[in-house]
């Protein structure tokens, strides 16, 4: 029995693009509500572009300084390899169609937050990221995210399982 090959990914049409998922001390996570998404899947870490000659390090910090405010954070760890999704065909219609992606390439930056919650501004950046933010349970994380996210977020989540007690 033969089986179809493998094709792999053409790394060259996605985007690249950090994610960040921080941590309360208590374990719990910082989800955003999309400012541009509907309920009930429209909660997210905080993810954006890197920008050309950026350093990924340097960019999850960025992102996450524009998107949340926060700043008071320590590394705790980061991905290996790329984690991609595809954009669905709604997302495909818009700016990234005229860019030429067909979805993200993610590096995974996992950080502790040790300030207070009044450091978070979701203004800090315009334009604005999330209209609400939250400490979210661990395991609420998969129902709140946008379904063409969910495969990500899966191995996301599993990648930093080890920190939710760190």
């Amino acid at each position: 029995m033969s089986q179809e090959p493998v094709h792999p990914l053409d790394l060259d049409l996605y985007r690249p693009n950090v994610g960040v998922v921080v941590f309360h001390p208590d374990g719990r996570v910082w989800l955003g509500k999309r400012s541009d998404a509907r309920p009930p899947h429209d909660w997210q870490f905080p993810q954006g572009g890197v920008d050309p000659g950026e350093d990924w390090a340097q960019a999850a910090r960025r992102e996450l300084h524009e998107e949340t405010g926060i700043r008071s954070v320590s590394p705790l760890g980061e991905t290996e390899g790329w984690i991609t999704y595809d954009f669905p065909p709604e997302v495909l219609a818009g700016p990234m169609r005229k860019r030429g992606f067909k979805g993200q390439k993610q590096k995974w930056f996992a950080v502790r937050f040790e300030g207070e919650d009044s450091e978070v501004d979701l203004d800090a950046h315009p334009p604005k990221e999330f209209d609400r933010w939250k400490w979210a349970d661990w395991d609420e994380v998969l129902d709140l995210v946008v379904p063409f996210k969910r495969d990500a977020y899966v191995q996301v989540l599993a990648a930093f399982a080890h920190l939710r007690s760190a």
